[in-house]
């Protein structure tokens, strides 16, 4: 579903098929690293999923689309620039097509770093979408940390329990982890509950 939803969107504004064909394999091949536990095609499916519950609010379907497509294309958890380089590869592939709101897409994906409340109403969409995952059931979310401790496994435990607390503690002082009304009925005190959970769980283990 995601391949061909993609090829139909990037065809909108290309008509060289080996070249849409070339920028879904690029975008597969980075999702489906061997590095990747939750930062892949499944995260990709599901906030597309999720955004067919919302669609109606979107102003610029098409530049959604492809900030979704593109905002974890590049992700390597040792580097702090994921997003931007992630917003230049975008860049590059699209530009080449007729696609003509690069900066405002560009801007879209540069903004899941700090994910910050933002003016415009489909940034906050996306960013919603991409913390969908943190609202969902406890097992569902359960599978998402240990994704998550998979992808840092670089990280000895003492200092990943050091930096996914610090991260916890950030999200939950916000007074919203949603941005949209929507978001906020429907996940807010989900993820309120997994986020404490989880830290909790943190606080009472015993340092290895």
């Amino acid at each position: 579903m995601i391949k061909q939803k993609f090829l139909n969107l990037i065809r909108k504004y290309s008509s060289n098929e080996d070249y849409n064909l070339e920028c879904w394999i690029e975008i597969e091949d980075n999702y489906l690293s061997k590095s990747r536990h939750y930062h892949n095609l499944e995260h990709l499916d599901n906030m597309i999923s999720e955004l067919s519950k919302i669609q109606s609010e979107v102003n610029d379907l098409d530049c959604l689309l492809f900030a979704i497509y593109y905002h974890d294309i590049i992700y390597k958890p040792t580097k702090s620039d994921n997003e931007h380089q992630s917003a230049l590869r975008f860049e590059n592939r699209i530009a080449k097509t007729s696609f003509n709101k690069l900066s405002k897409c560009i801007a879209q994906i540069e903004a899941t770093k700090e994910h910050k409340l933002s003016d415009d109403n489909d940034t906050n969409i996306l960013l919603d979408l991409d913390l969908s995952v943190l609202g969902k059931s406890t097992e569902e979310y359960k599978k998402y940390s240990e994704n998550i401790r998979k992808e840092y496994r670089i990280y000895p435990d003492f200092m990943y329990r050091k930096g996914r607390k610090k991260v916890l503690k950030s999200i939950l002082e916000l007074d919203f982890i949603y941005k949209t009304d929507y978001f906020k009925q429907l996940y807010e005190k989900q993820a309120k509950k997994n986020l404490t959970l989880e830290l909790n769980q943190f606080l009472k283990a015993k340092p290895k």
